[in-house]
């Protein structure tokens, strides 16, 4: 099960999933680029399940879960889904609406796609629970002081949740990358040391869950200089923070929660 399997990164892993005997639940908004996905992950021998929510209502959210859970019990359930903001072009910081309806998708959004699973997966006692955070959970940036607290959030989150449940058959992954080229990326006007591909980027995922790797941070130099900056002198790190100013330009369109942040 993946949220925000309508574009980024989650599109780009429901496909490197996709193969024969695997039946891929693709949770979006976007119908119309939910089914393009699942054209191309039915090309690849899958079956799938168009999932049609949106992860901000939990209790909607919820009931889909739980009854697709009932008919095909969860192997795995991905919460990429999620938005971005930052400080304007004119120098503005976040809203306080843009903060909370962040927050809302990508924390509340995130424990809504997952919390309803695990009785279920605990019961069966096998399961997987991947979180979709962010290098910024890593090492904050100054220009996205919700977007950075957020996936922080999801980060330490995940891995109380990862030793909680260890010993119920129930793995947990965090997954921490860092410049990927998806649509939400092309609003970053800013340096993008790295960037990704989406598919490149799931492959390196799934190589991650493979070994079953508590975070998986990618590409290693930028993620060895997040790791890094956390044990600087603050004097350092907020030098060395000054490299990444940006701007995040205005949305074309209403924000996706169907776009992986």
């Amino acid at each position: 099960m993946i949220t925000g399997a309508s574009s980024g990164i989650g599109r780009a892993l429901a496909i490197a999933l996709a193969r024969p005997g695997i039946l891929l639940a693709l949770i979006g908004r976007d119908d119309a680029r939910l089914a393009e996905t699942a054209q191309a992950c039915t090309t690849r021998g899958a079956s799938t399940a168009l999932l049609r929510a949106d992860v901000r209502r939990r209790d909607e959210l919820r009931t889909v879960l739980i009854e697709f859970d009932i008919a095909h019990p969860v192997d795995c359930v991905i919460a990429s889904a999620g938005i971005s903001a930052g400080t304007s072009p004119n120098g503005d910081i976040e809203s306080e609406e843009e903060t909370f309806a962040l927050f809302e998708t990508n924390v509340t959004g995130a424990l809504g796609t997952t919390l309803p699973l695990l009785p279920s997966m605990r019961a069966r006692r096998r399961g997987r629970v991947v979180f979709l955070s962010s290098i910024a959970a890593l090492a904050p940036l100054p220009d996205a002081a919700a977007y950075s607290g957020s996936k922080a959030a999801l980060l330490g989150y995940g891995l109380a949740m990862r030793e909680r449940l260890r010993d119920e058959g129930v793995k947990v992954n965090v997954v921490c990358p860092g410049f990927v080229t998806t649509p939400m990326a092309a609003r970053y006007l800013g340096w993008k040391p790295f960037e990704l591909s989406p598919e490149d980027a799931a492959a390196r995922i799934l190589r991650g869950l493979a070994r079953n790797e508590a975070v998986i941070a990618f590409p290693w130099p930028l993620a060895f200089a997040a790791r890094l900056q956390q044990i600087l002198p603050e004097p350092l790190r907020r030098l060395g923070a000054s490299a990444f100013r940006f701007r995040i330009a205005p949305a074309q369109r209403d924000a996706e929660p169907g776009e992986p942040a």
